[in-house]
């Protein structure tokens, strides 16, 4: 997959290609191109944004520089989006589809926003992670481009990491452990080590039911709704966590 990144601080995405991004890189199963917007103003000072029409606090990216950078690598009918408080929230399913692009162009917003236009023009969609408001939206895409990225083949050490994350959609992650198996008097889960491997499914399935339902029981609710497809065994899990 490619990763085009419009931004007025590329040097902020030094974080996304270290690491487990940056190994994927390596391999040649990611490929970033971060791209300075001020590069393209025409504006002797660099200029990149102006007061907005109408008035209003703050100031506005400006349009010609954002299109200068999106024509310079032919971004016209990919899959654009922007970084932006009103999109859509980041959910799993989206991160899914998204992972399927071959191409992902990602605008990272600043001030009070970029000119309409250009959203307009370039047809692109707003996403937001989460209901509150950054200083820009750099950080917003190191979330988008992270959580896609992982789902591509190879781009884990494990095969399977990405979709034993999965089994049970729509879940919280289960507790984890590793050694020793006694810490400060505390001791890791005897079903844990025990050697029985559907025990060990079953347990992890109730920690993420039981997790979910404290923390998160909107999508405790959501997944009892959604899933019928239950074996006798976990149907007996879901009905203990049910009462």
């Amino acid at each position: 997959m490619r990763i085009n990144v419009l931004t007025l601080f590329p040097e902020m995405f030094s974080a996304v290609t270290g690491s487990i991004l940056g190994k994927a890189a390596e391999k040649g199963l990611l490929e970033f191109n971060f791209i300075n917007i001020r590069d393209f103003s025409n504006d002797k000072h660099k200029k990149a944004d102006d007061y907005p029409f109408g008035g209003g606090p703050g100031m506005v990216m400006l349009a010609d520089p954002i299109f200068g950078a999106l024509n310079s690598i032919d971004a016209k009918g990919k899959k654009c989006i922007y970084m932006s408080p009103r999109g859509k929230v980041l959910n799993q399913t989206m991160i899914q589809e998204l992972s399927q692009e071959g191409e992902l162009t990602i605008l990272c917003g600043h001030y009070e926003g970029v000119d309409q236009r250009v959203l307009d023009y370039w047809e692109m969609e707003e996403v937001s992670i989460g209901d509150y408001v950054l200083t820009g939206g750099e950080l917003a895409a190191m979330v988008l481009i992270d959580s896609v990225a992982r789902l591509i083949p190879g781009v884990l050490a494990g095969e399977d990491s990405a979709m034993e994350e999965s089994i049970y959609s729509g879940l919280l992650e289960y507790p984890q452990y590793t050694k020793p198996r006694s810490y400060e008097g505390m001791d890791v889960p005897e079903v844990l080590v025990s050697g029985n491997h559907k025990l060990i499914r079953l347990w992890k399935f109730e920690q993420s039911l039981e997790l979910t339902k404290k923390n998160r029981p909107d999508l405790f609710d959501t997944f009892v709704k959604n899933h019928g497809d239950f074996t006798k065994d976990e149907q007996k899990v879901l009905e203990k966590v049910l009462k």
